[in-house]
């Protein structure tokens, strides 16, 4: 089996889509079934994340990444190779291909929540995901949560749906117990993510806990903007809260080794692996209580409810962690069957399955 990937999520500074197609290209490279299929990589610029000895090929086709380099460049790429399956790793493909496609749609935020896009980017995102799910074979999805967003907003029919969770990174090192009083997040800036409201829960806790920092890492993508830096220095933090836009894995690594306490308080999520990622290296998850949180993490962590006291809710559940206790024991021991559902060798089996189905139907 021939089997093409859109891999240009993988060139620059890869986040999200980019990090679940490298941790599957991994998980293949581990696992003997996959040397019987030829692997082809298509991007627009050279990839900076493929994991080493990866023996597939590397096919760059020079242009912007955008929609009509996937649309006209990416579509004329695949006729010329004639892959017997094509794997769409980030919620779009060309409406024209030579081969069934696999499509990953991670969430539908821009159909459930069409305010939080810009009128363009939100018109495009919903008819070229709309129209790349109805035409895929197959269409992935991170969660149970998320197949039903999908089959809701997208029109797919159930029977062409497969759930395929995440895997979560493990820590290269021994977990240590005892940990300074970091509070990390890790993700995108969204709205829907609530920042501002962490960082004014921070300012509550700074007070009594002055050795306590806030690490923020993330690409500030707020629409219309929001500036962090200035609330931050609104509420006086300048010298406890860093703001970064991206890390090299080694940083991301240490931050979550060090961190006690990870706070992710987004409204949708399709999945959220960085709170499991935090989990897996022993820091302590404080999220929204969502639908596809509790799915998600279980009762592995501290979950806040929406409303006037969400900013007091963040602050007491940050105090009570940094300060240990036994909440923090209850729920790092929660903490170690939820981990054990979510390995990246079964996500790429998973998948795996999904593109030779597609193939071969």
């Amino acid at each position: 089996m021939r089997v093409s990937i859109d891999a240009r999520e993988l060139t620059g500074q890869p986040t999200g889509v980019g990090r679940y197609l490298e941790e599957l290209l991994s998980a293949w490279q581990a696992d003997p079934a996959t040397a019987r299929h030829e692997w082809m990589l298509i991007a627009h610029a050279p990839p900076s994340r493929v994991p080493a000895g990866w023996s597939g090929a590397t096919h760059v086709v020079p242009g912007d990444g955008g929609t009509r380099w996937e649309q006209w460049d990416l579509a004329r790429t695949l006729t010329r190779l004639t892959p017997d399956v094509h794997f769409a790793p980030g919620y779009t493909a060309p409406l024209t291909t030579p081969a069934p496609v696999v499509l990953a749609v991670h969430d539908v935020s821009f159909c459930a929540h069409p305010e939080w896009f810009t009128w363009r980017e939100g018109l495009r995102r919903r008819s070229v995901t709309a129209w790349s799910a109805r035409r895929a074979r197959l269409v992935l999805a991170p969660s149970a949560f998320s197949a039903g967003e999908i089959v809701r907003h997208l029109g797919v029919p159930t029977e062409r749906l497969r759930v395929v969770p995440l895997g979560v990174r493990r820590p290269r090192g021994p977990v240590a117990e005892v940990r300074p009083p970091v509070v990390l997040f890790v993700g995108s800036l969204f709205q829907r993510r609530r920042l501002d409201v962490l960082i004014e829960a921070f300012a509550l806790v700074a007070g009594t806990h002055p050795a306590a920092r806030l690490e923020i890492v993330g690409a500030n993508r707020t629409r219309p903007h929001v500036d962090f830096d200035a609330l931050v220095e609104t509420h006086g933090l300048r010298d406890r809260v860093r703001l970064r836009h991206w890390v090299d894995e080694p940083t991301l690594e240490a931050l979550y080794q060090h961190a006690s306490v990870f706070v992710f308080l987004s409204e949708y999520e399709g999945f959220g692996f960085t709170p499991l990622e935090a989990m897996a290296h022993g820091a302590v998850p404080v999220v929204l209580d969502t639908a596809v949180a509790r799915e998600v993490y279980g009762d592995a962590a501290w979950r806040v409810a929406d409303g006037p006291s969400l900013t007091a809710q963040v602050g007491h559940a940050i105090t009570a962690l940094l300060d240990g206790g036994p909440d923090r024991t209850r729920l790092r021991d929660a903490a170690r069957p939820v981990l054990a559902s979510y390995q990246w060798a079964d996500t790429g089996r998973r998948v795996l399955r999904a593109l030779e189905e597609a193939a071969g139907a």
